[in-house]
């Protein structure tokens, strides 16, 4: 920090610094001074008791880099982030300097006893790191009362959805000496008596810091972090963790505010071992089912048992998953505990019936010729072989003995511990899971991670990774499976950028309204606020750092009744607005609201997709289910693919889609928002600067002979087909008639959905303006497709032509070009203007408008203890928005829009491009 910035002794760390933003107004963004990392030869324990430090020497045999450094900060109650490996000791560089206070310091009086919060993104990481904190806790108070030391008794308590109506009472009435919690439970917390409880607190650690930082969830959080500040002596000293950040810079300026951050990111020699795995040679001949070493097995003659492989056995349907489902088994077997991630929970759950099948197979043979069937955990060396069952009563007995389980979010919580628990215990060798352990949730010993597909991100792809060796110094392993050819294009790019460390950028969402009228609601709910220094709360946070006054006091306009409630009956106003007092109080029932309906996780939207009445196809008439952004962008007489069918849409209703099979028709993929946000634009680009090095003659690197043929044979084909290949340069664009003689017209590009989704607004609003016709345009992570109909004549497909002077079309008749490359040519300085016109009228708007107003306090829930029905949040929402475009000002307007162009697009990378 230059001298001129720096924090004057008298004030460092106090409320006056931070209130008054003393070190957060001369830099442009948090503060990260080298000068404060330990000197050679300083000992990082030097300021802890002898009895933590001698507990810390007989467990570990040094601390890593990230705790002396980290530890040093934290000494200085400076707000300290920890950017630092999976396996680097980041939990307890948070912890142990707290926990060796709190024994060594008087227990303060009841009201003031919680002094440590630690905010987790996750309730199971919540639970798990209470757990993980007895380890030291009993360690040092067991060496303090062998020393005679004198030592407090410390307490820790865990707050989350999870907790129970009288735990929560004992947790106010008994504080915790560390309150472990997640967001959404602080935001509760300081918005009732329980917040009393919170006054002693003088350090918050936030856990997995990048899970929240991008997002509106972090947004919120950000304002509860003043909100607590604001209820203490002296601001909290911060401490944020995470293993994959980037830029670091952009993640201390949301945990710190205005106050100056420290950033701990010691470099860390690579442990990662990543390998791109094909189990075949040819990933399109897929006619031959799998071998494995195990089908050798020899079997009784007339035993009637059949390997599942036996050439004799029905083909494989041209799938590619037997192959890599036989070498995944095979992979687990060969460790002794092992993750595989799926991208989505349904592959999950297929996945491991599929290797729980392969493995009573494989034991059946086993038993057949004489070898002896064990229990899974017991199988390739495991210590301690146990039965496999645990507590028989409370597992399904289908699962006692199986090799796998799926782990993901419709896992109940109680099931989910379970399977957390006999992995880490041995009685389980895989657990197949999506996102759910992502994060870091303490999984054991696990000797490898299997990742199906391409990782969603880099930075997802290197956390899922770092659950393997997650300890300090061991290796982290692990094994990408492309699942067709395209595919092992992505995985090789994300693969050789996870061992780079090249993750994605992270930025803070700037001046979400929604999130601020909800804590404005939630902070005058218990006491008046004073307008300017609630402003001044909300602007030392980083996502309101820039918020103008126009914006704050437009969102209390809204929150005071101006708009006409006798037409939307709950605009009507929720605080009291004296301009002349300049104060803000909550209404009869502000509190009740805020806590019924505060958070901001929005409820997914999903269609049932039914058959039409009249079809007989068996006792089922339910198809599946579609995302609600899809729906909305679909009409009556659409066809689109679902399971391996396709089906035309006859009928929408307020939640459901009637549909009739349409065999054999073109149809459009589906999409749901549940799924990964899109390919990162600077992914994108990575994978077409690879795509044109090797198609220049730079050799793939980091893959196998298999992977390496199929890869340069994809190409070929690619090349075949159409000799411009897409690449971070070149954008193709291929036009051709359909089976049912309408055009389609594709761009051919890497960049990513967040990217295509509004240039194909602009396509959009461009065919139907120089056709007179609906494009049916959709944008993938791989281009945009335009469809165009054909409505004039039939078309002539041989040797015919398209367009003036022959041919058949709309084309020839109206005298207009064929459609082509000219419709993805945009004007760069208009391209803002056209897509926030256009994406007023989109479905993403319509679904996006509903989620900003929920989380707005504008959808309430009527009934506190259930969720309304989402038909009926949609039918409340349409009404709110015709209210609403009537005033153009409207706040949750202008955040939806904001919402969908800054978060949803990325119209910087499009205008780049």
């Amino acid at each position: 920090m230059p001298p001129a910035c720096r924090t004057p002794d008298a004030l460092r760390g106090t409320g006056a610094a931070r209130r008054a933003g003393v070190g957060g107004d001369c830099h442009d963004g948090p503060v990260s001074d080298p000068s404060s990392a330990p000197p050679p030869g300083t000992d990082p324990l030097s300021t802890v008791a002898p009895a933590t430090r001698e507990w810390f020497e007989g467990a570990f045999s040094a601390p890593t880099p990230a705790q002396a450094e980290a530890w040093a900060g934290i000494a200085e109650r400076k707000n300290v982030l920890v950017v630092a490996p999976t396996g680097s000791g980041k939990t307890l560089a948070a912890f142990l300097s707290a926990i060796d206070r709190l024994l060594h310091e008087p227990t303060p009086e009841k009201e003031r006893r919680t002094r440590v919060l630690y905010i987790s993104p996750l309730k199971a990481l919540a639970v798990d790191v209470e757990r993980n904190l007895r380890s030291p806790l009993v360690g040092i108070t067991q060496v303090a009362a062998r020393r005679g030391d004198t030592f407090s008794d410390v307490r820790v308590g865990v707050r989350s959805g999870d907790t129970s109506a009288r735990d929560r009472r004992s947790l106010v009435t008994s504080p915790p000496d560390i309150l472990i919690t997640t967001p959404e439970s602080l935001f509760l917390m300081l918005t009732s008596a329980a917040r009393e409880t919170l006054r002693g607190v003088d350090t918050v650690i936030i856990d997995e810091i990048h899970a929240v930082a991008g997002t509106k969830r972090g947004a919120h959080l950000a304002l509860s972090l003043e909100r607590l500040d604001d209820l203490l002596d002296e601001p909290a000293r911060r401490v944020g963790l995470s293993a994959t950040v980037r830029p670091h810079d952009e993640v201390a300026r949301f945990l710190g505010g205005r106050a100056p951050v420290h950033v701990v990111a010691p470099p860390s020699p690579s442990r990662l071992e990543l390998d791109v795995v094909v189990p075949l040679d040819d990933m399109t001949e897929l006619s031959r089912p799998p071998s494995t070493d195990a089908d050798e097995v020899v079997r009784d003659e007339g035993s009637g048992a059949r390997s599942i492989s036996d050439p004799l056995q029905d083909d494989n349907g041209g799938s590619i998953w037997p192959f890599i489902e036989h070498d995944v088994v095979e992979r687990i077997l060969s460790v002794r505990s092992t993750i595989v991630f799926c991208n989505s929970r349904g592959q999950a759950e297929r996945l491991t019936a599929h290797l729980n099948e392969l493995w009573s197979d494989r034991e059946a043979r086993s038993e057949t010729s004489g070898g002896s069937r064990l229990p899974p955990a017991s199988v390739g060396g495991v210590s301690g072989t146990t039965s496999g069952r645990g507590s028989v009563d409370s597992r399904d007995p289908d699962d006692v003995g199986a090799l796998a389980r799926a782990h993901h979010g419709s896992v109940s919580k109680e099931q989910r511990a379970l399977i957390e628990d006999d992995l880490k215990s041995g009685r389980l060798r895989c657990v197949v899971a999506t996102s759910s352990l992502e994060l870091g949730i303490d999984m054991g010993a696990v000797d490898l991670v299997v990742q199906m597909s391409t990782p969603p991100s880099v930075a997802s792809g290197l956390q899922r990774v770092g659950r393997a060796g997650h300890q300090v110094g061991e290796v982290s392993r692990g094994l990408v499976y492309p699942t067709t050819r395209h595919d092992l294009v992505g995985a090789a790019v994300t693969a050789e950028r996870m061992r780079e460390g090249a993750i994605e950028r992270l930025s803070v969402p700037a001046n979400p309204l929604d999130v601020l009228a909800q804590q404005t609601v939630a902070a005058c709910a218990l006491e008046p606020l004073e307008v300017e220094a609630w402003f001044d709360v909300v602007r030392r946070s980083a996502p309101f750092a820039a918020l103008p006054r126009s914006a704050y006091e437009a969102t209390l306009d809204l929150l005071a009744g101006r708009y006409p409630s006798d037409r939307f009956a709950e605009l009507r106003p929720r605080v009291v607005w004296d301009r002349d007092a300049g104060t803000i109080t909550g209404r009869p029932g502000a509190q009740r609201l805020a806590v019924t309906s505060g958070g901001t996780i929005p409820d997914r939207g999903l269609f049932a997709v039914v058959l039409a009445d009249g079809i007989d196809e068996g006792p089922s008439k339910r198809v599946g289910e579609l995302d609600e952004e899809m729906v909305y962008e679909s009409r009556v007489g659409d066809v689109f693919a679902l399971g391996a069918t396709s089906w035309r849409i006859q009928e929408i209703t307020h939640d459901r889609v009637i549909v009739t099979p349409a065999f054999g028709e073109p149809a459009r993929l589906p999409f749901w928002r549940g799924d990964a946000a899109g390919r990162p634009a600077e992914l994108g680009e990575a994978i077409g600067a690879f795509v044109r090095r090797v198609s220049e003659g730079t050799a793939p690197e980091h893959l196998d002979e298999r992977a390496r043929f199929n890869l340069m044979a994809f190409l070929d084909e690619q090349r075949e087909a159409m000799p411009t290949l897409p690449t971070d340069r070149t954008l193709v664009v291929e036009r051709f008639h359909d089976e049912l003689g309408d055009w389609r017209v594709v761009l051919h590009s890497p960049y990513g959905r967040r990217v295509h989704a509004p240039w194909a607004l602009v396509v959009a609003a461009r065919v139907l303006e120089r056709y007179g016709v609906d494009g049916s345009v959709v944008a993938t992570d791989d281009g945009i497709v335009a469809r165009i109909p054909d409505t004039s004549s039939p078309w002539v497909p041989d040797d015919a032509t398209s367009g003036p002077g022959g041919g058949s079309g709309p084309w020839a008749e109206n005298g207009t070009d064929v459609p082509g490359a000219d419709l993805f040519v945009l004007d760069v300085d208009d391209l803002e203007r056209v897509v926030t016109a256009e994406v007023g009228g989109s479905a993403l708007f319509a679904s996006r408008f509903r989620e900003c107003a929920a989380r707005a306090l504008l959808l309430p829930r009527r009934n506190p203890g259930a969720r309304a029905p989402l038909w009926q949040q949609r039918q409340r929402a349409a009404q709110l928005l015709d209210v609403a475009r009537e005033h153009p000002d409207f706040p949750i307007l202008l955040e939806t829009a904001r919402e969908c162009l800054q978060d949803v697009y990325d119209l910087p990378a499009l205008t780049t491009l």
